[in-house]
């Protein structure tokens, strides 16, 4: 992760610098505001990984400048082979953009079937805490 915060950190700077130039050259707004926008979202990144650097205890293997590939082989994370939930998410998503577009109802109704679905999309595998009966 070190290279990766580095990197990150990097490109914010870099950013940052562009945008003070094109301010100085006369460049407008619109830009100026994205290059400044662009290097706080490479900052945010590149802090997050930081810190979550600062936490592990161990040499990454991304990290070992001796270290194989296969190093990093093993368990990646669970990843749902049989999940529904990311069409009801897409669905919603799509509905609330367009209310946008059509009206400030439809987007109400979209944003609300889209926090029920990315609810039931987090706790698909939630599974609740039996506690022992009483006899």
């Amino acid at each position: 992760m070190k290279a990766s915060f580095r990197l990150f950190l990097g490109l914010a700077f870099f950013y940052f610098l562009l945008a003070a130039s094109y301010y100085f050259v006369g460049g407008e707004a619109v830009g100026i505001t994205a290059l400044t926008l662009s290097g706080g979202l490479a900052g945010l990144v590149g802090f997050y990984m930081w810190y979550s650097n600062r936490r592990i205890p161990h040499v990454l293997p991304e990290d070992n400048e001796v270290g194989e590939i296969s190093d990093g082989a093993g368990e990646l994370g669970f990843f749902s082979p049989h999940s529904w939930w990311p069409l009801p998410v897409a669905a919603f998503a799509c509905i609330a953009g367009l209310g946008l577009i059509i009206g400030w109802w439809l987007t109400f109704i979209g944003v609300g079937g889209l926090l029920m679905s990315v609810i039931g999309f987090v706790t698909e595998y939630e599974h609740p805490v039996k506690t022992p009966s009483a006899h």
